[in-house]
């Protein structure tokens, strides 16, 4: 199959592109992003733009495409509602509208996280953004996914790009194997992130919504 992926230089997007460049199944992998990803690989081509708004001036290019893979994403920590909703709802909607119109049949796989709010009512308000996200993305491609996951353990050297962040990870870092062992409903990997895109873009899901354990599931 034919990926576009993008957020490949996040922690999240660093471990699907490892797996699509590793997954034979994978033919062809189109990385779009503001930044290049920083390895070269005969898989991999890239688009490197500062505004992902607009990709109408290379909308031919994603013509042909299987599935489309998006974990692009930023922290609504300290960010006013209406920027953390043009950054994760507005920007999404209209990466997803340019990929189906270039490519009609593409299987789109959003990264949401665990607790959205498909109700778009509730209190807490990344919630309520990303559950609006995922409405929206549903009107638009009815076959597409949305990945909830929780804890994420990166692996294989993927890092988080945010300082907090990536110091959180490296402190709980000795938890994680006790996590997957007695709570493995409550974490995946990086690893399993990407295996789950690549299997559930080929065949399919039960559900539009994959939680910790179906994204660990599909993994298998």
């Amino acid at each position: 199959m034919k990926v576009i992926l993008f957020g490949a230089t996040g922690m999240v997007g660093q471990g699907v592109l490892r797996e699509c460049l590793l997954d034979d199944r994978v033919e062809q992998v189109l990385a779009v992003g503001r930044t290049p990803v920083g390895r070269a690989d005969p898989k991999l081509t890239e688009i490197v733009r500062g505004d992902l708004f607009d990709l109408s001036e290379v909308q031919d290019r994603f013509t042909g495409y299987d599935a489309c893979f998006y974990c692009l994403g930023v922290s609504s920590a300290g960010m006013p509602e209406a920027e953390y909703r043009r950054l994760t709802y507005d920007l999404t909607l209209a990466a997803a509208s340019t990929m189906i119109k270039a490519s009609p049949a593409i299987t789109f796989v959003y990264v949401s996280g665990q607790g959205t709010d498909s109700s778009e009512r509730g209190r807490v308000r990344w919630a309520r953004v990303k559950g609006a996200t995922e409405n929206a993305l549903r009107e638009l491609q009815p076959g597409g996914y949305a990945f909830r996951p929780g804890v994420i353990q990166p692996l294989h050297g993927a890092r988080s790009k945010t300082p907090l962040y990536a110091l959180i990870y490296r402190i709980a870092g000795p938890l994680f194997p006790l996590l997957r062992r007695f709570a493995p409903g409550v974490i995946t990997t990086t690893e399993a992130m990407g295996r789950a895109m690549v299997a559930v873009a080929e065949h399919g899901y039960p559900s539009p919504v994959l939680e910790n354990r179906d994204i660990n599931a599909a993994a298998e």
